[in-house]
């Protein structure tokens, strides 16, 4: 996405820590399931290191949440239960979309080539769209299994199983959220992001488990299949903000956050007098961007002096800024790229 900015006056005040959120109950929420993705304090600015720790959440992840999904299957056998057959299914399911990713971190790492010239990192993108394919597949089959079994009641046994099984689904998707999350916010991977969401999401819908395990036993049987109805739907609402998230990164779309800091950095620079046009855009979970600037040099020298002070700022200030190029407009003076 492509910002314009007429930017004649001072520089802003956004700092990296200035973003507005909801308080109270409402910000704590806001927080569980809205993480930020990008310039956490204690960030990896290096581009093959910050690969390195999203292959390492991925693979220690997936394998807490494949021991999850074979704890809670036994259970399902044993009780027959659909609404944990459901949270059973999208957990293993979970635990698929790590595979894609970890490919896409693995092409990632690839330089750029003459046919790839920016390199494969949108591979991190496209394997969000394949996240959401599998998701959405599981709340269906989930659903076709808990209508099944509402038309078709069959007992259930072994209801204090379910519930230790829920529990159990919870706390493995927990811990995964809080692993998944905090390596995403620490590399800048949005979709990694977005995966420890998803997988938060998925340790909610197990405590829906043991919710319709007790309906069960207080003697509403129906509250199992009916249970199971309302995690296969909530999947498909909560994935809605994915799909968006991912079209977004697709399309170039930039947090504008990001695009107003990038235009401080560059106003804060002596010589420079405005920013004509600032572009910046999310190629996995690295970022690239352009700008057009006018400033008070004469000189190519003078001009090149600026534009390097300019880049340096901007490396310090945005850490997972891989490339930028910035042009002086009127004298058309160009800095060539620096690796941040």
């Amino acid at each position: 996405m492509s910002a314009d900015h007429g930017h004649d006056h001072g520089p802003h005040d956004h700092g990296p820590h200035e973003h507005s959120h909801p308080g109270g109950v409402t910000g704590f929420f806001y927080g569980l399931f809205v993480p930020h993705s990008h310039d956490a304090a204690d960030s990896i600015d290096d581009a093959l290191e910050a690969s390195r720790e999203g292959v390492r959440a991925l693979k220690i992840s997936l394998f807490v949440l494949l021991g999850t999904t074979v704890l809670q299957l036994l259970v399902v056998l044993i009780s027959g239960s659909v609404a944990l057959l459901a949270d059973t299914i999208h957990n293993f399911s979970d635990a698929l979309t790590a595979v894609p990713l970890w490919i896409a971190f693995v092409l990632g790492r690839r330089a750029a080539s003459r046919r790839y010239t920016y390199g494969l990192g949108r591979a991190e993108d496209l394997a969000g769209l394949f996240i959401v394919v599998v998701v959405a597949l599981s709340a269906v089959i989930a659903a076709w299994q808990s209508i099944a079994r509402l038309f078709d009641p069959q007992p259930l046994d072994n209801l204090w199983w379910v519930v230790a099984a829920g529990v159990i689904g919870f706390a493995g998707n927990e811990a995964v959220a809080v692993y998944r999350i905090r390596v995403g916010q620490r590399i800048g991977s949005a979709a990694l992001v977005a995966d420890g969401v998803h997988a938060r999401t998925d340790g909610f819908t197990s405590l829906a488990v043991v919710a319709g395990a007790v309906g069960a036993m207080l003697g509403f049987p129906i509250a199992d299949p009916i249970v199971g109805i309302l995690i296969s739907a909530a999947i498909i609402v909560l994935l809605w903000g994915t799909v968006r998230s991912i079209g977004r990164r697709l399309m170039d779309g930039i947090e504008p956050e990001l695009v107003d800091r990038a235009g401080a950095v560059l106003l804060a620079v002596p010589g420079i007098v405005s920013v004509d046009r600032l572009q910046l855009r999310w190629v996995g979970h690295r970022l690239q961007g352009t700008a057009t600037v006018t400033m008070e040099a004469t000189s190519i020298p003078a001009g090149s002096a600026i534009l390097h002070e300019a880049h340096h700022a901007l490396e310090q200030e945005m850490p997972k800024l891989d490339d930028f190029v910035i042009a002086h407009g009127p004298a058309h003076v160009r800095h060539t790229s620096v690796d941040a």
